[in-house]
């Protein structure tokens, strides 16, 4: 693929990754195992509650083409097969549901030096479609992106970004909610690796005149272990250690209190993620 602008979804991921990502509240292991003909294979159980639920995946790569299948205790079959470069600097992907066939799509992605564009539609009579457009460099990137429903002949939403990036920094402005939030964010790295690093976001919600705003980071306490922290305006903290037990492996802990209710049980997680 080109080095473009990336897809109308990259456009302010970093920052909510950062704000996000691994921050859990249930418990979850994973253990993947690969075969020698290729095949990697993921067993997954998570309890959240009182329930618990479970899946089987795998995975199988050959050449440009990716097979992933997946089954879980409910008796549901995800199918999804991704394609690169069935024409060049595209990717295809195709996913399909059991037994829940009207929740398959097919999406095609193109990427340019200056251009990356998205559509994807769902495998049913009346689908929803889904078309993204980013246009610009790898340092500056505007983009679009809108839902049409066949069914209404409406659009369900529609979404405007805009995102400047560089070596050490990445600024978003994303406009959503058709037009009703307005979401600006600001990640600044603070070591080399990028295991260190701040970020700020506020959040305009104009039909309800409410602001949110979120400051966050994260920190490598050594080569194996990182730990994040964020706190919003509404006094709500969340808190994470990530810690690589053995190589590819990680044990991660979160939690998240309220601290303008402090007597409200906090919400705690924990995840293992077990490789070879």
């Amino acid at each position: 693929m080109s080095k473009g602008p990336g897809l109308f979804s990259d456009i302010g991921k970093k920052a909510r990754d950062l704000l996000n990502k691994d921050y859990i509240s249930d418990q979850k292991l994973s253990i993947s195992t690969y075969s020698n003909t290729g095949v990697a294979l993921t067993s997954t159980a998570v309890k959240k509650g009182g329930l618990s639920t479970g899946d089987v995946g795998a995975q199988y790569k050959y050449k440009n083409t990716l097979i992933d299948i997946k089954v879980d205790t409910g008796s549901n079959i995800s199918t999804t097969l991704t394609l690169n470069d069935i024409a060049p600097s595209t990717k295809t992907i195709a996913s399909l549901k059991f037994p829940d066939y009207s929740s398959g799509k097919l999406e095609v992605q193109y990427y340019h030096h200056h251009a990356a564009f998205s559509t994807a539609v769902g495998l049913k009579q009346r689908p929803v479609v889904d078309l993204s457009v980013t246009l610009g460099t790898p340092t500056f990137a505007i983009g679009a992106e809108a839902s049409y429903e066949t069914s209404g002949g409406k659009l369900a939403k529609y979404t405007a970004g805009i995102s400047v990036t560089k070596p050490d920094s990445c600024a978003a402005i994303i406009l959503g909610d058709k037009g009703d939030t307005i979401k600006a964010s600001y990640i600044h790295q603070l070591d080399e690796l990028k295991k260190t690093a701040a970020v700020g976001e506020i959040t305009r919600r104009f039909s309800s005149n409410e602001n949110t705003f979120t400051v966050g980071g994260s920190y490598a306490v050594d080569n194996l272990t990182i730990a994040k922290l964020k706190l919003n305006n509404h006094g709500k903290l969340g808190a994470l250690l990530q810690h690589e037990v053995i190589p590819k492996s990680l044990l991660t802990i979160s939690s998240e209190f309220d601290t303008k209710a402090l007597e409200k049980t906090p919400r705690f997680g924990v995840a293992l993620a077990l490789k070879p």
